[in-house]
């Protein structure tokens, strides 16, 4: 009785705050410097959204492959989910283009200014220059500095003559190993950096021969910040501030952690896509899944009687735990993946029926109910501890396939199935079995109405 007790208390907190976060209005979670939206996030299918075609830069005449192009592909879906657009899909058309489909228009805005950069970070040595963030510069990196014949044309990156500035690139965004955006004791966003080996030590050498002198960091030929080198910095660890934002800071760290697009794009074309399923049809959807679960709640409180009753509360219950974690990390929801949450729906309804079945047969045994509902859970487990692994690696290679195949589809499946089973073993464990407890308890003389057990 104490177990269930606590059980019990556990459950009803858990589904407060799943409550409190399915609220349409949710106003976010806001705890000091926690800042986090609470937000249903529909796929391009269900919600509509932009899609973007993205061109290799004409200006760009350097040779480069299909391979080159498939890596940029695969580099602009990770840096938009790295954005909190999930579902995205990036496909190549022809030869010199990709075309983008983004779920919701305020989110495709934001990466589309994030995936049209290169991103070519560098650490730029400037002597005893400082220079003002947002300045554009002109680098050795990737420059022909040479000073063309008199009557020739210059070549794309050439400079034109001697007057120009071109600093030093002693390092480059390739040599980092870990990127992530904290906040510093006064509040305000950094991008804290981990390098590699052979740029720890390039790092080290340059800082130890240039103390009091200024090592600028670069994004796109633009500075970022320009700090003094006021100890050398032998660790392999840094950071790049510059008056950031939230949005700026996760924008950059994006940037930065994904790679550097193989070839500049930039945006041919950008237009608003409306569902592709209608608003009729998604209405249809729902009340055709309302149906499908009155008619499984009725056919198991006929069949089960009171078991019935509990697992309706505990399928309830999984459904508005899950719907909350969605909302929360947050989940794209799109058709695949409301087929994965309908799939996991079931996981958690069959292992009712599992633990009610053995519950029977034990009670034809003459256990009493207590009894038969104990030895049923436990006869049932291993079944439902079973199957339940069984999903769960197939979703984990599912999702494996669809982020080594660039299958973002696939990805959205195998999450919302893997999440649901989650939630389904916590329902059936904790919750069918409280539930069912309770209602044994609350029954005077329960061994005289095994009728209402399904007998």
């Amino acid at each position: 009785m104490k177990r269930r007790t606590l059980n019990l208390i556990l459950i009803l907190i858990i589904l407060a705050v799943a409550i409190w976060i399915d609220l349409p209005n949710n106003p976010g979670i806001k705890i000091g410097k926690i800042d986090k939206e609470i937000r249903t996030v529909l796929g391009l299918d269900l919600r509509g959204g932009m899609q973007v075609i993205l061109q290799v830069d004409p200006n760009f005449t350097q040779p480069f492959t299909p391979e080159d192009l498939e890596t940029a592909k695969s580099i602009l879906e990770r840096r938009s989910n790295g954005l909190g657009v999930a579902e995205v899909n990036f496909q190549i058309s022809g030869d010199r283009y990709i075309v983008g489909e983004l779920p919701g228009a305020s989110k495709a805005e934001d990466v589309i200014n994030v995936i049209k950069q290169t991103g070519q970070l560098e650490f730029v040595d400037t002597g005893d220059t400082e220079l003002e963030a947002g300045t554009t510069i002109t680098t050795d990196l990737g420059t022909d500095t040479t000073t063309p014949a008199e009557g020739e044309t210059p070549a794309v990156g050439q400079l034109p003559g001697t007057e120009t500035t071109v600093y030093h690139t002693i390092m480059t965004g390739d040599q980092l190993q870990d990127v992530a955006v904290v906040t510093n004791s006064l509040g305000e966003y950094e991008v804290n950096f981990v390098l590699k080996d052979d740029g720890a030590k390039i790092f080290a050498d340059h800082t130890t021969n240039n103390t009091n002198k200024f090592l600028t960091i670069v994004l796109d030929k633009q500075v970022i910040s320009s700090p003094i080198i006021r100890t050398p910095i032998t660790e392999g660890q840094g950071s790049i501030s510059g008056g950031f934002t939230r949005e700026t800071a996760n924008a950059l760290a994006v940037q930065l952690r994904y790679g550097s697009l193989p070839i500049p794009l930039v945006v041919e074309q950008i237009r608003v896509v409306g569902p592709t399923l209608g608003q009729d049809s998604l209405d249809k959807s729902l009340i055709a899944y309302l149906i499908g679960f009155i008619i499984v709640a009725l056919f198991m409180m006929i069949y089960y009687r009171l078991p019935g009753v509990a697992a309706v509360i505990s399928i309830a219950t999984y459904g508005i735990i899950t719907f909350a974690i969605f909302r929360l990390i947050p989940v794209t929801l799109t058709l695949p993946g409301i087929a994965g949450l309908m799939l996991s729906t079931g996981s958690a309804l069959d292992a009712n029926i599992l633990i009610f079945e053995r519950m029977k047969e034990e009670l034809r045994n003459g256990r009493t109910l207590m009894q038969a509902m104990e030895l049923g859970w436990k006869r049932a487990w291993p079944s439902i501890r079973d199957s339940n692994i069984a999903t769960l690696i197939t979703s984990l290679i599912l999702f494996w396939f669809g982020s080594t195949f660039g299958a973002s589809i696939v990805q959205g499946f195998a999450l919302t199935l893997f999440l649901g089973v989650l939630v389904s073993l916590f329902t059936a464990i904790i919750g069918t079995r409280t539930f069912l407890g309770l209602i044994i308890s609350a029954v005077k003389e329960p061994e005289k109405r095994l009728g209402w057990f399904g007998l």
